[in-house]
């Protein structure tokens, strides 16, 4: 029997989590965030909407994705026993198809024209060039300029896709710099743009709508590992970045309080100014992009730069869920480093025949260095949120030599 604690439904009205999230943006974009609320809480209770949308989960993203026993891998390590809820499997590669598809059918019920949105690693910008091809929407990606060099396989598959891919020089030309674009993007008419944000990060309602539809791999993930096990997972482990693929298995165990839960952030190459993005390991509470959270800033409160070995992790704030969820010491968040990063990438390849994105590397990481220390009757769920068809030419090109892939 598992012990259960009910913790209070958020966001509130005014979208916060406890002292995190709301809205920091201009007074005209006011009533364009309360018109998309409204929208959104509209067809949230709307039958017909969730009947299409969990039919295209089933039909199109391929739903459920399945949850998998890493025997190998488990008896390598020893101690407890490694499972994968498997989102890699997912049409596009990754978990970010499960809140594209729901904006994506937003916007065009609110009559709105073309979907613009950032990417850092591509797998947002992928699921979201696919969600417009399906629903029949115009779609504009922001991304770095080092993404759009270091994950080009995916800038590849947003064009065949019909998307307009738009690099962004400014700065490190990385993902920070891709919402500081998307945003001005978006301001320029957003009567007839949606911005579709790819995590759960943003001015209300964005954290909760992303939240919303990313929470069915949790939902899933609880029956699935009854079903197989008998019982809960003793831990689950999710990488941060943003944070919507944790919020999605965390959120249907967040009342289950034997289930202890991990978030992965990125400690790059060593605590140094530049040389990480681990916002809830090192960050104070700051504003960015329109809503409150943990936040790499310096006296100012100007972000920092930040570096992750994983593009899709590579953000100065993270998602105020998260943030309010550190406070309450409801989640641990913890770090890993590139080089336990592609360790685990390696790992997980050769162990299993699965190669994860280097994003999941992290999850996957953080659960090799868990597992000893646990006993066989315990267990560990990881969200492997996303395949690493992406990274494999980027690998095999910095480190191949090191790995022996040349």
């Amino acid at each position: 029997m598992h012990r259960a604690r009910k913790l209070e439904p958020l966001p509130d009205r005014d979208g916060y989590f406890g002292q995190y999230g709301g809205r920091f943006v201009p007074d005209p974009l006011i009533p364009i965030l309360d018109e998309i609320t409204a929208a959104y809480l509209h067809f949230k209770d709307d039958p017909n909407f969730q009947r299409e949308l969990r039919d295209l989960y089933r039909d199109y993203v391929g739903r459920p994705s399945p949850v998998y026993f890493c025997r190998n891998l488990s008896a390598k390590l020893g101690g407890g026993r490694i499972y994968l809820k498997r989102e890699d499997l997912n049409h596009t590669g990754a978990h970010k198809i499960n809140h594209c598809l729901g904006e994506a059918l937003l916007a065009k019920k609110m009559g709105k024209k073309k979907i613009i949105a950032e990417t850092g690693a591509g797998q947002h910008g992928v699921a979201l060039a696919t969600a417009a091809a399906l629903v029949g929407l115009e779609c504009d990606i922001y991304m770095g300029e080092v993404d759009v060099e270091k994950e080009h396989p995916n800038v590849v598959r947003m064009k065949i896709l019909g998307t307009n891919v738009i690099p962004v020089c400014d700065g490190l030309k990385t993902l920070k710099e891709a919402v500081d674009a998307a945003f001005e993007g978006y301001v320029k008419d957003p009567v007839n743009q949606f911005y579709a944000i790819g995590s759960v990060v943003g001015p209300h309602p964005f954290p909760m709508m992303v939240r919303d539809f990313q929470k069915i791999v949790g939902e899933e993930a609880k029956e699935q590992f009854l079903g197989m096990t008998g019982r809960l997972p003793n831990n689950l482990v999710a990488c941060v970045g943003g944070g919507s693929n944790a919020i999605g298995l965390f959120t249907a165990f967040l009342d289950d309080i034997a289930v202890k839960m991990y978030g992965v952030e990125p400690s790059g190459v060593g605590f140094n100014a530049g040389g990480h993005a681990a916002t809830l390991t090192l960050g104070t509470p700051g504003v960015i992009h329109g809503f409150k959270c943990y936040l790499l800033q310096d006296s100012e409160g100007r972000p920092l730069p930040v570096y992750s070995i994983a593009s899709g992790l590579d953000y100065p704030g993270v998602g105020p869920q998260h943030s309010y969820l550190k406070d309450i010491k409801r989640v641990q968040y913890v770090t890993i480093s590139d080089s336990d990063t592609l360790d685990a990438f390696f790992e997980l390849s050769r162990t299993e025949g699965i190669i994860p994105a280097l994003e999941s590397a992290h999850a996957v990481a953080y659960a090799m260095k868990l597992a000893p220390r646990l006993t066989s009757n315990e267990t560990i769920l990881v969200n492997l949120s996303g395949r690493g068809d992406k990274d494999i030419d980027y690998v095999a090109r910095k480190y191949g030599q090191e790995y022996g892939v040349e």
